[in-house]
């Protein structure tokens, strides 16, 4: 909802801030005071087209920035997201900056986007509605929307897109398997030589890694078990061992007449023959664990490199070689189950199709009742806005399936009798164009669009009985919404919820416009204006306060 609008440099408006609330905002004002500037201005802020006379004569620039409450779950945050832009405090600002030369910059919450993502933006906030409005209403690309919203057809919707997402999936996976069926016909001699190699060599996840190692250990073992085996020899009796435990005799026989000299010696004899036994027992361990099998370095080598040469062959890593072979056998399990699993596809995918094709029946039938009850409500609303010759259609017609059903939805009017009926956006009038909308407008209340709605030239021609009917009808469309019009129309006025009166006043020779919101006093002296012109009577007084009475 938009909270406020300001103004710098703007054609005629030099300097503008309003601040605008909730239900029905009317602005007033006499012919060529800068109504349409205050909204060519807002919509240059929405990303409307900006032009190189915006900008106030004598600025170097010129900008208009729309504040907007930006509750939870709001359309725009989605919109937000993509952008990757943040909005905290629950606020948005959309900004637009014009210089001089026509050149222009956009931005959101003081980050610069690109006009398109402003315009993207603001369709989410903001409702035009009038003949020069390309979008909402006038866009038959959002009608089918719209007229799902008046039938409350969520639910079909719902089971329509997920009726859509399966037929999808049912096709494509029976389009990969008649893909995977023709690749693996015409490979079919290479497959089953394939597999039945890959399953001969029954490759293992890691194994390449495993043998590898082993080769190592096993060429390393090779090397320096003759050394090991020396090294035994020489600790044993016929070494070291046997050396040494003479040595210890000797001593020992030595030892009592020695007087104690030698028992040092023999302490430390007895410690080195104890480490020498721990020694030679750590050596012969050491050379049973060499006393390997001298023919498995031959296996290990031999199904190392046969390994390599297959990964080689297949153009992979050793270690992909039993992805490799689960997938060619799921290749060649395809080849011969053949014709039975494509039967089995095609199947599934007519009856998910057949799923979908009942489902948008069912939506078009509920979109096709939607559409007879919204012509004969929109009929009822333009008879009081002195439309009743008037017809509004609303055109279903066959349409390419796709996820939203098989519709094309498009709302056609005829404004007189006998006329063909032909799109909204090609109805010549401004204000039967805004009837046309409002009346739509009213039918659709409360069922999704934007939370404020702009309404141009909605009372051009008509006056009395009639305008007091586009009154009521906005004031009614404001309940729990926001409404901002520009008006002529003291039937349409005295509705406002806030009256805002935009003036011109030239001083020094300088044209400037400014709006002021009006109070309870005002908004009488404005309407009194309205309806008696320059010279206010007491019989004009008296009837702006039956308006706003009434």
């Amino acid at each position: 909802m938009l909270r406020s609008l300001e103004i710098r440099d703007i054609v005629l408006i030099e300097r503008l801030s309003l601040d605008f609330a909730p239900g029905l905002n009317v602005l007033t004002g006499e012919t060529g005071a800068g109504k349409s500037i205050l909204l060519d201005a807002l919509g240059f802020a929405l990303g409307g087209r900006g032009r190189a006379d915006m900008l106030r004569a004598g600025a170097a620039e010129g900008w208009a920035a729309a504040a907007f409450e930006l509750p939870p779950g709001a359309p725009a945050r989605a919109v937000l997201d993509e952008l990757g832009i943040d909005a905290p405090d629950d606020e948005l600002v959309l900004r637009r900056r014009v210089a001089a030369g026509g050149r222009s910059a956009a931005f959101v919450n003081d980050r610069r986007v690109s006009t398109e993502a402003l315009r993207r933006l603001a369709e989410t906030l903001v409702e035009v509605h009038g003949q020069h409005d390309d979008r909402g209403l006038l866009n038959p690309r959002g009608h089918r929307a719209i007229l799902d919203a008046y039938a409350e057809a969520e639910a079909d919707l719902a089971r329509l897109r997920a009726a859509w997402r399966a037929a999808a999936e049912a096709d494509a996976a029976l389009a990969r398997a008649r893909a995977r069926l023709e690749e693996a016909a015409r490979d079919a001699d290479f497959l089953r030589h394939a597999v039945a190699e890959l399953e001969e060599l029954a490759p293992e996840p890691g194994e390449d890694e495993r043998l590898d190692a082993e080769r190592r250990m096993l060429r390393a073992a090779a090397r320096i078990r003759e050394d090991v085996a020396r090294a035994a020899q020489a600790l044993g009796r016929d070494g070291a061992e046997g050396a040494m435990n003479d040595a210890l005799r000797w001593l020992d026989g030595a030892a009592e007449a020695a007087e104690g000299r030698l028992d040092g010696p023999l302490a430390a004899l007895e410690r080195a023959l104890a480490e020498l036994a721990e020694a030679q027992a750590g050596v012969e361990d050491a050379l049973e664990a060499l006393d390997l099998d001298p023919m498995r370095l031959e296996a290990v080598e031999e199904r190392l490199f046969a390994l390599r040469a297959l990964a080689r062959k297949h153009r992979v890593q050793p270690d992909e070689l039993p992805e490799l072979a689960r997938a060619l056998s799921a290749r060649l399990r395809d080849l011969d189950a053949g014709e039975d699993r494509i039967a089995e596809l095609e199947q599934a995918a007519r009856a998910a199709r057949a799923d979908y094709d009942a489902a948008a029946q069912a939506l078009s039938e509920r979109r096709r009742a939607a559409a007879s009850r919204l012509d004969a409500e929109v009929a009822r609303e333009l008879a009081p806005l002195k439309m009743e010759r008037a017809r509004f259609d609303t055109l279903i017609a066959p349409d390419s399936p796709g996820p939203e059903g098989v519709d094309r939805v498009e709302f056609m009017v005829a404004p007189n009798p006998g006329a063909p009926a032909g799109p909204l956006a090609r109805i010549a009038s401004g204000g039967e164009l805004s009837r046309f909308l409002l009346a739509l407008k009213v039918c659709l209340a409360g069922r999704g669009g934007a939370q404020t709605m702009i309404f141009d030239e909605i009372d051009r021609g008509v006056g009395g009985a009639t305008a007091d009917a586009v009154g009521r009808r906005l004031a009614r469309l404001a309940q729990g919404a926001q409404v901002l019009v520009v008006t002529h129309s003291p039937q349409v006025a005295a509705r406002a919820a806030h009256h805002f009166h935009i003036a011109k006043a030239v001083e020094g020779g300088v044209a400037r416009t400014t709006v002021k919101p009006l109070s309870a006093a005002e908004r009488e002296d404005e309407l009194a204006r309205m309806l008696a012109g320059e010279s206010i009577t007491d019989a004009a007084r008296e009837a702006a306060r039956a308006l706003l009475a009434g």
